[in-house]
């Protein structure tokens, strides 16, 4: 079965998640540090953070996403909360470096948990029904 909506957003964090690893690798050069963090190493810890959050939390977002479209969710729906989860982890990333609180943080919080919570509550209810 195609699940072209998951294909989408699928390969779309992935790319983003690279682009978030680069970061890392570009810190870690800039700063000499192959393994851990460095002694007292802001800008690569911050790098790692975002990468890590977002590594944390995407697999699980797909896997509902995957789960949900598999189900018989609409098309409509599926772009709906894929969106959401990808603008929210733009957000996450872009605010994680300013001082918090911030509109963008916790933004890219709220969407991607309300992401993974909406997609999961939909499946399960479907799968009661």
């Amino acid at each position: 079965m195609a699940v072209p909506v998951v294909a989408l957003y699928g390969s779309l964090a992935a790319i983003f998640n690279i682009y978030l690893a680069n970061n890392v690798s570009n810190a870690r050069r800039r700063e000499k540090v192959s393994i851990g963090l460095g002694k007292d190493n802001k800008a690569l810890e911050l790098a790692n953070r975002i990468h890590a959050n977002n590594a944390e939390f995407t697999p699980l977002a797909i896997v509902m996403l995957l789960v949900a479209e598999l189900s018989g969710m609409s098309s409509m729906w599926l772009h709906v909360l894929g969106g959401s989860f990808l603008t929210g982890r733009v957000f996450h990333a872009v605010g994680m470096p300013r001082p918090a609180p911030n509109f963008f943080r916790f933004t890219g919080t709220a969407l991607t948990w309300i992401m993974i919570v909406a997609t999961s509550v939909w499946v399960l209810v479907m799968r009661f029904r």
